[in-house]
Order: structure tokens, then sequence, then C-alpha cells
């Protein structure tokens, strides 16, 4: 199966992802983090950075937990903005 090349917008979600788990993770280290999500220190870090946006779901979903975020928090969070609506005068 050949996958889509990633889209700008892939990436900006991939960003948004990244800087909500950093901000979540706080005080405690990286690796502390990845181990209780059962994933490497250094896929931790490339998903922190935007190197990997498009992480597998159950990825996202043990790190959702080790984090103790819902995933409807992420969800909205990583959302594309919604466009400016102009209001006709």
């Amino acid at each position: 199966m050949v996958r889509a090349p990633l889209t700008r917008l892939d990436w900006q979600r991939g960003e948004r992802l990244g800087a909500l788990l950093r901000q979540a993770r706080g005080d405690r280290s990286m690796p502390e983090v990845a181990a209780a999500a059962g994933l490497s220190a250094e896929t931790l870090r490339k998903i922190e950075t935007g190197r990997v946006p498009t992480p597998a779901f159950f990825t996202v979903a043990a790190l959702a937990t080790a984090l103790d975020i819902p995933l409807d928090t992420l969800a909205e969070h990583c959302a594309e903005p919604a466009p400016v609506r102009q209001v006709p005068a």
C-alpha cells in the first residue's frame, strides 16, 4: 500500500499534537513518559518535535493514557482551526 504524501495541514496538526504532549509532560522526563506509554524515548521525541506528524492511533492513545489527557481533548486541540467566516453587513 502506498501512502499519500503528507499535506501542510498534516504537518501543522502534528506540530500541535507535539506541543500539547510537551506541555502535558511538564516536569516528567521524556524516558519516564515514553516508558509509561510503552514507547521509546526517541519515538516520543520525534512526535513531540513534529518529525512524526501522524503517529499511529494506538501510540496516541497510549500517550494520552500516560499523560492523563482525554482523547477528545487531543482531537479538539489538533483539529484544523475553523475558518474565519465573514458576516455580511
